[in-house]
């Protein structure tokens, strides 16, 4: 089995809402991102003979989806009151809805998601929330 890995990072703010504690509050976090996929064939193309996918590629579509929360106030759907949202627009804020709360383990599925989308056999997506503080998503259950 060969296994690569690329990381991609954001800059955003979120908020947790009916959270009991600080993080109920709009912050923001350098938020980085792993992706480790998986394949047990290299391939035989020239361009891309003896790789499992090109890694410039592979960076730059993880690079792609990670650019789309960049800069934003990720929140989740219906915790954002009609006026707030359209106040925060008409001021010329950039606001990302998700229909998850925007947790650091939330987003390891995302993003999981997203790469298995563009035909990525991911084997996880760790999300960084701190340096210190991550959560993984490896699609199975145990």
């Amino acid at each position: 089995m060969y296994y690569l890995k690329a990381e991609a990072s954001f800059d955003a703010a979120h908020f947790l809402a009916h959270y009991q504690g600080k993080c109920h509050n709009i912050h923001g976090h350098h938020w980085i991102v792993e992706m480790r996929i998986s394949g047990t064939q290299l391939q035989t193309t020239a361009q891309e003979y003896g790789m499992l996918v090109d890694f410039s590629q592979l960076k730059h579509d993880l690079k792609q989806i990670a650019d789309e929360m960049d800069h934003t106030l990720i929140y989740e759907t219906g915790t954002l009151r009609d006026t707030t949202r359209a106040a925060l627009e008409e001021d010329g804020f950039s606001l990302t809805e998700v229909p998850f709360r925007p947790t650091a383990e939330h987003f390891a599925e995302y993003f999981f998601g997203r790469m298995t989308d563009c035909g990525y056999t991911v084997a996880e997506a760790t999300v960084y929330e701190t340096p210190n503080n991550c959560a993984s998503y490896t699609g199975k259950d145990d």
